[in-house]
Formats: C-alpha cells, structure tokens, sequence
C-alpha cells in the first residue's frame, strides 16, 4: 500500500514533466516547446537591432556621430513595430498573386488569439517576423549613417517596408511567392528550375538591404566629413559588444527560422555558428597576410558577420563540413570586397553594408544552391545531384537585386527632390548628433 501511494504521488510529476500541447480555443493545438522557443528567438531578433546593431554600427562611426546612429536603429525599430502588423504582414504573408499578398490580413484582421501559424500562434509569428523587417531597414541605413536626414528616415522606412521588403518576403516566403513557391502545386520554379532556397533571410534580408544600401550610397554621393575632422575616432569596446549581441542574436535568426524547437533548429544552431567561427578565424589570417601580421578588431568581428550572413540562407539545408567551407569563403570574399571593391567602383558605403551583407548574401545563397544535403533540408544541391538548384538560386539573386535596386532608387530619388535626403554639409563635418537631435555624447 506505502508503495502504491508513492506511485500515485509519482503521476502528477510525471505529467507535469510531460510535453504536452496547449488547445487553442478552436480546439488547434499549440505545441508549448514550439512557442516558447519562438517567443525566445523574436526577442533574440530584436536584440539584433536593438541594442546589438546599433552598438555596432555607433562603434563604428565618428564620436560625434554616435547618438544618432543610434537613434537610427531605435527609431527605425518603433517605425516597423507600427508598420508592419498594420499593413507589412497582410502584403507579405497572405494569398493573392505570385507577386505580393492581399489586404486580408489588413490591422491584423481576423488575427485572434487561437489563430494558428503551424504548432505556434499566429501572433508569435507576426512578431517573429516583423523582428526580420526591423533589422532589415536597419542594416541599409547604415551605407549612409553619417549623412541621412533623420526626417527623411522617418518617411523612407514605411514606404521602403511596404514597398521593398513586403513584396520580396512574400515572393520567398509567402504563399504563392514566385520564388519560393509555398503553397503551389506541382510548381516548377521559374523556367522550371525548382524553388530557390532560403532558409533564413539570404535574399529577403541581406541581399535586400546590402543592395538597397549600394544603392542609396550611389544617389547620395560620398560624405563630405574630411579625412581628419574634428573626432575621427570610434568606439571599438562598444562595435565588439554589438557584434557579440549579433553573434548571439542570429541564433534566433537561423535557428528561429526552423519555427519548432526540434532538430532542425539544433542543427541550425550548430552550422551557424561554425560559420561564424570559421569565418572570423578565415578574415584574421587573410588581413594578418595582407597588412603585415596585424590582425585588427574591426576586421574579426566583420569575418563573424560575414560567416553569419552567408549560412543565414543555408541553415536549414548544409550539413557541417558545408558549413565551414561557406564561412571560409565568406571571409574571403567579403574581405576582398570591404577592402577593395569600394576603390574600384568608387561608391562611399559608410559601414559597409553591400560588402558584408550585399556580398556575403550572394555567397550564401549561391553555395546553398551547392552544398544542400538532402538528409539534412530535403533540397539537394549541385554536389549531390541537384543540377537545377544552383540556377534557382541565381534567379532569385537576380530578381531580389534587380526589384531592390529600382524601387529603392526611385524611393530615394523622390524624397531628394521633395524633402531632400542628405544633412548640411557643415553638420557633416561637424557631426550629426547636435544637428539633428540636439544633444552630444558627453566622453
């Protein structure tokens, strides 16, 4: 009997212990595990930006400078926050055509608590994706950090969301996108190459704004700031926290994007970063060889980004060894762009963002298009048979470009002739934190 009632006293743990799923009010079940870790990676996201990109990205910029590349990002991220689950959402993630969603969705209609996206809420999702437009914005201002009017910012970034990212995520990501094909059937890609891959942003995120970010360098022209002004200095303790903010981030970005927290997150976790690690240790010994045997801080925490950039669209679809390769190629090529790719072509991209994110997203998502293990993803890549799949990720590279590039040339060239884009040229010397925000870093 003493022995029976331990057994009873046993069972309530026992099924507390239990992964048992929660019942939304329609009676679909939510899978607890699922949610928790989704809610965790939306807040991991967020960090990316705030505070991980705009520590960074202060780091990096003159001292005098500081505030308001801050205040970028934190601005661009409440912007987002209101834009997105307003009219973003619906355009990205509802049915209507091949080329953008609907306005079903239109202030979240019909979004209720128990509505379900796969095993999680609809509005862990939302959220979730929303983190992903956020930091997107907020990676091609950096091109022109030192000379963008904030006001300008302040009109550039709905229109950019709506205009720009919305599409593309739905072309990719959405149901019935050309690119990615989700929810078409018998859908051969286009001219029947098969859909491309993008597992966490390659094309939607990087590709787009380091493109975006070329672009607007190119129509604003190059800073007027001297080479010697009156701070030239910049804050590298502050850039290396950011970076490890983003190294951190980014697992919710790639592990995140699995939407469960199962195997596919764990293996997308662990070839993010090897990525990462063998990226940065890839860019030390390549600037160790081309500057004399001095590695700098700048130049590792860019290899980390790199390695993290190019295995974004891969995650969910290269084993191991692929992921060391990519981060090795990543930290080179990024390197070789970041060093010389802006002298050759001439263009003034403050932070590098097409060198990093533009280059390091084209990587990306051309390797997948080599390395995808189909016992890892399903999606079998020019190594193991998929001849198609290197060429469906050139498509969409192309295409993700090419839309990029117009639209947010156009965005640009209207605002310029209607309320201009660029700062004075005295607050460009002088520094933008008391030009536009009344207010100095006080060392």
């Amino acid at each position: 009997m003493k022995n029976l009632s331990k057994y009873f006293l046993c069972v309530p743990v026992m099924l507390a212990a239990m992964h048992v799923p929660a019942l939304a009010q329609d009676g679909a079940a939510f899978d607890s595990g699922d949610t928790a870790w989704m809610l965790v990676s939306a807040l991991l996201v967020l960090m990316m930006t705030v505070p991980g990109l705009a520590l960074f990205y202060g780091g990096l910029v003159k001292k005098d400078n500081i505030l308001a590349t801050l205040m970028q990002s934190l601005a661009v991220a409440a912007i987002v926050s209101i834009v997105w689950p307003v009219l973003g959402y619906s355009l990205a993630f509802t049915e209507f055509n091949m080329l953008t969603g609907g306005l079903d969705k239109f202030m979240l209609a019909g979004v209720m608590p128990d509505s379900a996206e796969g095993t999680i809420p609809e509005t862990v999702f939302i959220v979730f994706q929303m983190t992903f437009a956020i930091i997107t914005v907020a990676l091609l201002v950096g091109a022109v950090a030192d000379r963008i009017k904030f006001s300008t910012l302040l009109v550039f970034t709905p229109l950019w969301v709506i205009l720009v990212y919305a599409p593309i995520t739905h072309w990719v990501w959405g149901p019935g996108g050309f690119l990615g094909g989700i929810g078409l059937e018998d859908y051969e890609g286009v001219f029947g190459m098969g859909e491309a891959l993008d597992f966490a942003g390659g094309t939607v995120v990087h590709i787009n704004s380091g493109v975006a970010g070329l672009v607007a360098a190119l129509i604003m022209g190059r800073s007027l700031n001297p080479s010697q002004g009156p701070s030239d200095s910049s804050n590298l303790v502050m850039c290396v926290i950011g970076a490890a903010l983003l190294w951190v981030g980014w697992f919710g970005f790639n592990a995140g994007s699995a939407l469960s927290a199962g195997a596919g997150a764990g293996y997308a976790m662990l070839v993010t970063n090897a990525a990462a690690g063998s990226a940065c240790v890839t860019w030390i010994l390549v600037e160790m060889l081309h500057k004399g045997g001095k590695a700098s801080v700048h130049g590792a925490v860019s290899g980390v980004v790199a390695g993290l950039v190019a295995i974004t669209p891969a995650a969910g679809f290269v084993d191991f060894s692929g992921s060391l390769v990519m981060g090795i190629a990543s930290g080179v090529i990024c390197y070789v762009a970041v060093a010389y790719l802006k002298e050759w072509l001439k263009y003034d991209d403050a932070l590098d963002v097409f060198g990093l994110h533009g280059v390091g997203g084209i990587v990306g998502a051309l390797l997948v298009g080599v390395f995808a293990n189909p016992d890892i993803g399903g999606a079998a890549g020019l190594l193991y048979g998929g001849e198609n799949q290197l060429w469906a990720q050139v498509i969409s590279i192309v295409a993700v470009a090419a839309y990029s590039a117009i639209v947010t040339g156009f965005l640009l060239v209207v605002l310029r002739y209607t309320m201009g884009l660029r700062v004075r040229p005295k607050a460009e010397y002088e520094g933008l934190d008391l030009e536009l925000h009344g207010q100095q870093q006080r060392v």
